[in-house]
């Protein structure tokens, strides 16, 4: 496994902490009972490539959700929250930029990478709402 770039992004990671994940999700639209249920969840991100298709899966005791996707190939997905959207990852600048878009218009982008401490930062931007939760890897 490298340890720079996209290519760090590979493994097992645990949920550290969150910044404004709340107020994130109710920009998207996501319903109070669903957002009190993601905030008191600690998933587990798995991210594998394979022959040029990658796949991510969330992992927890609430939903385990999982998608493959080829770099710049728009596909369409249902989030774990239930809405139908959009979405295309791109690798820019060694960071993982996932934009997704509802049916409804409304646009999401998404970016991870591994900081310089090891961690995963995942940043999340919604309209005016910026959010952030960052991962450690699982030894």
């Amino acid at each position: 496994m490298a340890n720079s770039g996209i290519e760090a992004l590979k493994g097992s990671w645990d949920h550290v902490d969150d910044e404004n994940f709340d107020e994130f999700m109710k920009e998207l639209g996501v319903g109070w009972a669903m957002r009190m249920a993601a905030k008191a969840v600690k998933p587990r991100l798995i991210i594998s490539q394979n022959d040029g298709k990658w796949n991510i899966k969330s992992e927890s005791t609430f939903k385990t959700v999982a998608y493959d996707f080829t770099p710049g190939v728009e596909f369409n997905e249902t989030t774990p929250d239930g809405r139908e959207v959009t979405t295309n990852i791109t690798f820019e600048d060694n960071k993982w930029v996932s934009t997704t878009i509802d049916k409804n218009g409304k646009k999401s982008v998404v970016t991870r990478y591994v900081d310089d401490s090891g961690q995963q930062m995942i940043k999340m931007e919604c309209g005016p709402v910026k959010a952030r939760r960052w991962y450690k890897r699982v030894q």
